[in-house]
C-alpha cells in the first residue's frame, strides 16, 4: 500500500510504498476512499519542514536549550547524531480519512467487515485507526460529506466549550476551512452568528449562508461593527479559528463580548492575554483540545476504554457521530466547501503548489483508487548482497533508539540485515532505506519462518520482550533483545525452561551496553587486581518521565527500574563479577515510585548502592558510578571521564572526547559470538540479574 509521507528535514512530500499496517487488538484496519487535507494543519507542517536550521530552531526554542544541554553532558557528536536522528525522521500527513473496514482487531466491538467509517487516519491506502477514533458513516452520507467529519469536530469542540444556548450571538474570528464549519454548526444551534475574515471571498461564502460576516481592518473598527450588529451589548460568545502569529484576534475577542462573554480558542495565535480586557469583564477563555474529550488519553484512544457517558456527554468519537448526525440531516453542508479534487498519485505536485497561488482553498479532497488486491506485509528494499556474513538477522522494531543507536552499530558488523519490521510499516521503512536492508515488513512470521535467519534482533516495547524471545528460541534462532529481557517471574521461568529444551543452545544477549563501555573495562581490569572487597556507589540522574510515558505504565513499559536500573544492577554486577546475595529498595512514594535506592551484597562481601533519582534536572550529567577499595579511589562520570586516586598519591584520568556507553563493543561481541559461538554474557549471569529486578519491582508493588 502508499502513503503520503514528510521528510522533515528538507519538507519534501512524496508517496511511499509501504507494507499493510498490522492489525492491533483494538483497531480497524480501513480501506480508503477519500481524505481530506486539512490546509491549516497540514501547511503549518510544510512551512516548518521547507525552513531552515535557524528558523526551525526560532519556532522550537525548548528543544534547543534541550540541545545545548545534551552537548555539555554527552558531547557534540552524539548530540549532532540525535539531532539527525530526528529530522530524517517521516512525518505522517493528513487526519480526516474515509474508507471500509477490512480488518477488525479481536478487542473491537460495535464494528464489522464492510461498514463505512470516517476517522482520523492519515493519507494512505490503507490506515490502522483504534475504535475510539472511527465512527460509522450514515447511508445517506457520501464518502465525500463524511471526510469533512474530523475537521468539523474540530470546530463543534469549540462550539461546545462555549456552551451557546438558542438565540445567542457568537462571533467566528478567522473564516477558514474549520471556521466557516464552525459557522454551519452555530447556525444549526440556533444562533445568531457573526464571522471575521481578511479574505472576501471567504466573507462572501458565508454570508450566501445569511450569516452577517464582514471583511476584518482595524480592531477598532471591527470593534464598533460587531457592536451595531449586537445593539450594543457585544457577544455573547467569541471562538477563534484563525491560524496567525498576530495577537491581535486575542487582543479584539474580550473587547466584543459582552459582560462574561465567553472566549474559545480553537486556531493559532499569538497569546499575549490583555489582562485588564479580560477582568473588567469577567470573561472566561478556554483551548479547545482537538476533537473533544478523550484526545492524547491513550487510555481512551488505543485501549479503548470509553468515558460513561453519565459523566463525559461528548467524547471525540461522539462528536464525531454528532457532526455526521447534522451531515445527514442536511443541518450542515461541507459538500459546498469543496474547491479542489486530486487523484492521489498526485498529491505530492498539489502539495507543492499549497499557499502558493491566488486560487481559494478550501476544502481539497484526495480521491483513491480502487482496486481489489492482497495485503502485502512485505516489501522489498534492496537485492541481497553478494558477501560474507557471520549471521543473517531480522530486526523487530523501528524505534527512535534503533535508528539511532542499534543499527548503525550492526551495519559495523558482518551481520546481514534481511528484514526489518515495524507494526505501521513506516518507520521501518525510513530505517530500512537508509542502512539498506532487504526487506520491510508488518509480519514478524516473515522472520521466524524463514531458514535463512538465524538470528533475531528485539527493540520493541517492554511487554514484548518475553513471547518474542521465546518464539525465537522455539524456532531455533539466536537471539538479541534490548533490556528488559521481561517483565515477570512467570516469564523469567518460561525463557529459562524454553532454553533447556532447546536443541542447540542459541546465543542469548540483553542489551546491558554499559558493561561494554571502554572506560568500563578499563575499571574493571584495574578493581580486579584487588582481592579485598569492594563498595561501589552508582548515581543516576534520570530527569523525570510524565506518569503517561508508556515506560512508566507497569503493564507495558515496567517501569523505570525494570525498564533503565537494570542497566546498573548489571553493571555492577559485571564489575564484582560475583553472584548477588541479597538486595532491598527503599523509594519516595509517589505516582511511579520511581526515585529510589538499591541495595545489594555480593558474594565476595562486596557491597554496591544504586541511587536512581528522577526528581533531579538535566543541565547535570546523568550518570556516575564510585568505586572503593583498598585506599583507592575510581570515578567514573557519565561515561566520558575515568579518575583514579591510589592509595599511594598516584592519580590517573582518562577522558574522552565524547560519550563511551558501550553501544558498539556491545554490537560486535554479539556478532563475535555468532561466530564462535561462545555467550557474550553468561546466561546465568543474565536470568540472575533479571531475577534481581523482578524481585526489587515485586517488592514496590507488593509493599
Amino acid at each position: 500500500m502508499k502513503q503520503i509521507v514528510q521528510n522533515l528535514k528538507s519538507g519534501e512530500v512524496s508517496i511511499e510504498t509501504l507494507p499493510t499496517p498490522k492489525i492491533s487488538s483494538h483497531s480497524l484496519l480501513i480501506k480508503t476512499s477519500k481524505s481530506l487535507v486539512s490546509l491549516g494543519t497540514e501547511r503549518m507542517m510544510l512551512d516548518f519542514g521547507r525552513a531552515g536550521w535557524i528558523s526551525k530552531a526560532k519556532q522550537q526554542p525548548d528543544k534547543v536549550k534541550m540541545v545545548l544541554d545534551k552537548v555539555k553532558t554527552d558531547g557534540l557528536k552524539p548530540t549532532i547524531d540525535s539531532v539527525q536522528n530526528k529530522l530524517n525522521q517521516p512525518l505522517t500527513l493528513g487526519y480526516s480519512n474515509v474508507g471500509v473496514v477490512i480488518g477488525i482487531g479481536s478487542k473491537v466491538n460495535g464494528f464489522k467487515i464492510g461498514d463505512r467509517v470516517v476517522s482520523n487516519g492519515n493519507h494512505a491506502e490503507i490506515v490502522r485507526v483504534p475504535q475510539n477514533l472511527c465512527a460509522k458513516i450514515p447511508t445517506n452520507v457520501t464518502d465525500e460529506q463524511a471526510a469533512f467529519t474530523i475537521v468539523s469536530a474540530i470546530g463543534l469542540q469549540g462550539v461546545r466549550l462555549v456552551s451557546p444556548t438558542l438565540g445567542e450571538t457568537v462571533v467566528v474570528i478567522g473564516l477558514g476551512l474549520i471556521g466557516l464549519l464552525t459557522c454551519q454548526i452555530l447556525r444549526a444551534n440556533g444562533c445568531d452568528v457573526i464571522g471575521l475574515d481578511l479574505d472576501s471571498r471567504k466573507v462572501d461564502i458565508a454570508k450566501s449562508w445569511g450569516i452577517n460576516a464582514f471583511i476584518s481592518s482595524d480592531n477598532i473598527s471591527n470593534e464598533k461593527n460587531i457592536l451595531a450588529l449586537t445593539n450594543n451589548i457585544g457577544a455573547d460568545a467569541v471562538i477563534i479559528t484563525a491560524s496567525t502569529a498576530s495577537n491581535a484576534p486575542i487582543d479584539l475577542a474580550p473587547k466584543i463580548c459582552r459582560h462574561r462573554g465567553r472566549v474559545a480558542l480553537v486556531g493559532v495565535t499569538g497569546l499575549k492575554l490583555n489582562r485588564t480586557e479580560f477582568f473588567k469583564k469577567e470573561i472566561s477563555f478556554q483551548v479547545s483540545c482537538s476533537y473533544g474529550p478523550g484526545r492524547y488519553d491513550d487510555n481512551y484512544e488505543q485501549n479503548s476504554v470509553d468515558y460513561p457517558i453519565g459523566f463525559v456527554r461528548w467524547t471525540e468519537q461522539r462528536n464525531f457521530e454528532a457532526i455526521l448526525n447534522l451531515i445527514s440531516k442536511k443541518l450542515l453542508t461541507p459538500e459546498e466547501l469543496v474547491t479542489k479534487r486530486v487523484e492521489f498519485e498526485n498529491t505530492p505536485s498539489l502539495y507543492d503548489g499549497i499557499g502558493t497561488g491566488s486560487e481559494l482553498e478550501l476544502g481539497i479532497i484526495i480521491d483513491y483508487p480502487q482496486i481489489d488486491s492482497e495485503l502485502i506485509r512485505n516489501v522489498e528494499l534492496f537485492k541481497p548482497a553478494k558477501s560474507k556474513s557471520v549471521g543473517t538477522a531480522g530486526v523487530i522494531g523501528a524505534g527512535n533508539f534503533t535508528s539511532a543507536v542499534i543499527i548503525p552499530a550492526i551495519k559495523k558488523t558482518n551481520v546481514r540485515l534481511k528484514y526489518i519490521s515495524s507494526s505501521n510499516g513506516l518507520s521501518s521503512n525510513t530505517i530500512g532505506k537508509k542502512f539498506e536492508i532487504e526487506n520491510n515488513t508488518t509480519d514478524n512470521n516473515q522472520i521466524f519462518n524463514d531458514p535463512e535467519i538465524d538470528t533475531v534482533i528485539i527493540t520493541t516495547p517492554h511487554n514484548t520482550h518475553a513471547d518474542l524471545v521465546i518464539k525465537s528460541i522455539e524456532h531455533g534462532k539466536n537471539v538479541f533483545t534490548e533490556k528488559p529481557l521481561c517483565l515477570k517471574m512467570d516469564e523469567l521461568d518460561r525463557i529459562i525452561e524454553t532454553t533447556k529444551k532447546a536443541e542447540t543452545p542459541p546465543i542469548i544477549m540483553v542489551g546491558f551496553n554499559r558493561r561494554f563501555s571502554s572506560l568500563v573495562k578499563d575499571l574493571k581490569n584495574k578493581i580486579d587486581k584487588l582481592k579485598s572487597s569492594k563498595s561501589l556507589i552508582m548515581t543516576v540522574n534520570s530527569g523525570f518521565i510524565p506518569k503517561e510515558h508508556w515506560t512508566q505504565d507497569a503493564e507495558v513499559g515496567g517501569g523505570r527500574l525494570l525498564g533503565e536500573a537494570c542497566h546498573f544492577i548489571d553493571l555492577l554486577r559485571f564489575l564484582v563479577g560475583e553472584k548477588i546475595t541479597s538486595h532491598q529498595i527503599s523509594y519516595i512514594d509517589s505516582e511511579c515510585n520511581d526515585t529510589f535506592t538499591i541495595t545489594m551484597k555480593f558474594a565476595d562481601n562486596s557491597i554496591g548502592t544504586i541511587h536512581y533519582f528522577s526528581n533531579g534536572n538535566k543541565s547535570v550529567a546523568k550518570e556516575k558510578l564510585e568505586v572503593y577499595c583498598q585506599g583507592d579511589i575510581h570515578i567514573l562520570d557519565n561515561f566520558r571521564t575515568l579518575q583514579s586516586f591510589y592509595a599511594s598519591g598516584k592519580k590517573e584520568k582518562k577522558k574522552l572526547s565524547s560519550q563511551d556507553k558501550g553501544h558498539n563493543d556491545e554490537i560486535s561481541e554479539f556478532a563475535f559470538a555468532l561466530k564462535s559461538q561462545e555467550q557474550p554474557i553468561e546466561l546465568d549471569e543474565i536470568f540472575e540479574v533479571s531475577r534481581v529486578c523482578i524481585e526489587l519491582n515485586d517488592s514496590i508493588i507488593n509493599a
